[in-house]
């Protein structure tokens, strides 16, 4: 019988979730609740459609012209994907069997024992690491980021390739010195393939409102370019080739 899944969309020919032209999947589920969170709505596990591991792949294999051509695949998003490990150790393993690269864009918090047959299928890991300081994750997400450098090391341990995806918002993750802290920490991880410095964005604020949730950074603006280049300047001088 086929794994089924929860999920709450997929997008044919997404750009921004890992290299090439990819097919994404946004997994519903999350045990985080960021402040800025864009996809409120995948949050709840039971909000989420039931949809088979067979029904991914056959429409993820429509697009193996575009991800060949690009050295694009197909990436696995959410909510938090590793909340349901079985789901997508199948979905990759079957996309292993068709040739299509995959990759996984998570927060980490998760134990690690959880996801090593994962991530035995897994290309690439797009690891979200929201801020190096626990005071600071613990208040912008709700919990520690122990699970989240502990899988960061874990990957840096396997050699997994890994792309680490920091979100810069004014006021909460501008700190210079936990930034620093953090391109330190990347600075010893050699299984690191790309920094990525993502500006804070209120694309999703409409959601929240949908839902009936406070939005609490309807205040904050989003970063200014000089603020990102200064980000990006710290990342360059640990970590040179990154960024």
């Amino acid at each position: 019988m086929d794994i089924k899944g929860k999920i709450h969309s997929y997008e044919s020919c997404g750009t921004v979730d890992g290299p090439g032209i990819r097919f994404v999947v946004f997994m519903q589920g999350c045990p985080l609740r960021c402040k800025y969170c864009h996809n409120p709505d995948t949050w709840k596990l039971s909000d989420g459609k039931d949809i088979e591991v067979d029904e991914i792949v056959r429409e993820a294999k429509k697009y193996k012209s575009y991800m060949k051509f690009s050295k694009g695949g197909i990436t696995v998003s959410g909510g938090e994907p590793f909340m349901q490990p079985e789901f997508v150790k199948e979905l990759f393993k079957r996309c292993k069997d068709e040739g299509i690269h995959t990759a996984i864009d998570t927060s980490g918090c998760i134990e690690v024992d959880k996801v090593k047959e994962v991530l035995k299928y897994t290309d690439l890991v797009l690891l979200d690491i929201k801020s190096y300081n626990d005071n600071v994750f613990r208040d912008l997400t709700g919990i520690s980021n122990e699970k989240t450098l502990n899988l960061a090391k874990y990957l840096t341990e396997i050699k997994k390739p890994t792309w680490i995806r920091y979100v810069l918002v004014p006021e909460i993750t501008d700190n210079m010195e936990d930034i620093e802290s953090l391109a330190k920490f990347i600075s010893g991880m050699d299984n690191i393939e790309k920094i990525e410095v993502l500006p804070f964005h209120k694309l999703g604020e409409y959601k929240w409102k949908e839902l009936g949730y406070n939005y609490e950074l309807e205040n904050i603006p989003v970063p200014k370019e000089e603020m990102v280049e200064k980000v990006k300047t710290i990342f360059k001088y640990y970590c040179p080739t990154l960024v």
